[in-house]
């Protein structure tokens, strides 16, 4: 009976510990784990041993690692004046406008003042909007290792800039494993709140539809301008003549179109509530979408991409003439495998890598899930690979990053071609002989498995 009474207690101890770690939503355990520390450890006891999303597990691969840039990060509210009102739209109020606000998170190269830490916190919700019963808004906040409102260090001739757009809801904080690792390694890194498409306000799709590319495009511009603002903190440190964009889901969306990937006649009806005036604009063969192509984007990573079948055109597809990553799981059902391929093998101009994951499905691009998601299955769902440790993801998606865009961002080809000059088929690779052709460089003896890599060159003659 006393065995039995023990055993009751102990199970009661062991639920309610592990009740308080799933709601705990700053930071992990410290290299010592110590529940007791655990209890306490909140928001403001953040340490450097902490884990923080983006640090490399053991087995990351080689590029995976920060930089030798310390990190800073701020926050920037910005207003694109006179645009369309999708959401209100009406036979009645067909050409209303409204000034559209957008919250950016920027990370960058730091100069840290004496005893200043790269800590900060980061601020999101789970759900769906405002006001959805079946996914409600749930905040939470997790850790990050950049320092809040730091100098940004000196640059000769400006930081290379890196846009991220977010997933169909999203937000400009679910892909931090990326941006304060690319800000460690010399870029400055924009994540856009997209209004109307973030967690904590989703609206109908229609709006997503109209203002990702327009989004972005004011984004590149408004941060070209604050290298030119001698008042800005970013006065003399952006070169947004080397941008690269980053889209996640329905992010790649923006970054397709704004990399001059022209829509197709049946976008039009798609998702068959936006006027159709608002997309003709950005199909292909438009002169008014033409025009809007924007040259300084010189590179282009897709996570999960969005191409519906049709969508995108075949002459627009053509006029993807960047060099182009797609990553992707080859069981995502959300976007679909199909979709990734399709772009890959249609984007005939475009020297264009395909990572694919195996047995991954559709959130290869995302933080780890936070603690709080795992008391809600559909919110967990929504950060977190089945199959998949998202820290491996995040840190592979780390290393391949690192390299395409050292190699056709930076141009520095002899540093980084052979990390993408790779045998198709990770598992073909030598466990243990670096010396064999198929090894997969980079990676640590054992690990590149469930992985391939696929690489065709652009056309020159089209």
């Amino acid at each position: 009976m006393r065995y039995f009474t023990a055993l009751i207690i102990l199970s009661f101890l062991f639920i309610l510990s592990s009740n308080t770690h799933a709601v705990h939503e700053c930071g992990s355990p410290h290299e010592q784990e110590n529940s007791a520390e655990h209890e306490k450890h909140g928001c403001d006891d953040l340490v450097e041993t902490d884990f923080f999303y983006g640090d490399s597990r053991g087995d990351s691969p080689e590029l995976a690692s920060r930089g030798s840039y310390k990190v800073g990060v701020r926050t920037l509210e910005l207003v694109n004046p006179n645009q369309p009102d999708v959401i209100n739209y009406s036979t009645q109020k067909q050409n209303s406008l409204y000034d559209r606000q957008l919250t950016i998170e920027v990370w960058y190269p730091a100069k840290l003042n004496k005893g200043q830490r790269q800590i900060t916190i980061y601020s999101d919700v789970l759900g769906h909007g405002s006001d959805n019963p079946d996914r409600p808004n749930l905040p939470f906040h997790f850790g990050g290792r950049a320092a809040r409102n730091a100098v940004i260090a000196p640059a000769g001739s400006g930081y290379p800039l890196v846009i991220i757009s977010h997933g169909y809801p999203g937000s400009r904080v679910m892909m931090t494993w990326l941006a304060e690792n690319l800000a460690s390694k010399g870029y400055v890194v924009v994540a856009i709140d997209h209004a109307e498409s973030t967690h904590a306000d989703a609206e109908s799709i229609s709006s997503t539809m109209v203002h990702r590319p327009r989004d972005i495009t004011f984004v590149v511009n408004a941060m070209d301008d604050f290298n030119q603002k001698s008042t800005s903190f970013l006065f003399g440190r952006v070169n947004a003549e080397l941008t690269a964009l980053i889209g996640y889901s329905m992010g790649t969306y923006g970054t397709l179109s704004m990399a001059g990937v022209g829509a197709s006649k049946l976008a039009l009806g798609f998702p068959g509530d936006i006027a159709e005036h608002y997309l003709t604009s950005l199909q292909a063969g438009n002169p008014e979408f033409e025009a809007t192509i924007d040259r300084r984007i010189k590179a282009m990573i897709a996570f999960s991409p969005f191409a519906p079948s049709g969508y995108w055109s075949q002459a627009g597809i053509k006029n993807l003439k960047v060099p182009s990553l797609f990553v992707v799981g080859d069981q995502d059902q959300t976007t679909g495998f199909s979709a990734a391929q399709w772009l890959f093998d249609n984007a005939v101009n475009s020297h264009r890598y395909l990572l694919v994951f195996k047995s991954a499905i559709h959130e290869v691009a995302t933080n780890p899930a936070p603690p709080l998601a795992n008391l809600y299955p559909r919110e967990y769902a929504h950060y977190q690979e089945p199959a998949w440790d998202n820290r491996r993801l995040n840190n592979i998606n780390q290393h391949f990053i690192t390299a395409f865009l050292g190699k056709h961002l930076l141009g520095e080809d002899s540093q980084y071609s052979d990390y993408l000059n790779l045998s198709v088929v990770s598992n073909d690779s030598p466990r243990t002989d670096t010396e064999d052709s198929k090894y997969w460089k980079g990676f640590a003896n054992w690990t590149a498995i469930g992985m391939e890599l696929h690489q065709r060159e652009a056309n020159t003659t089209d």
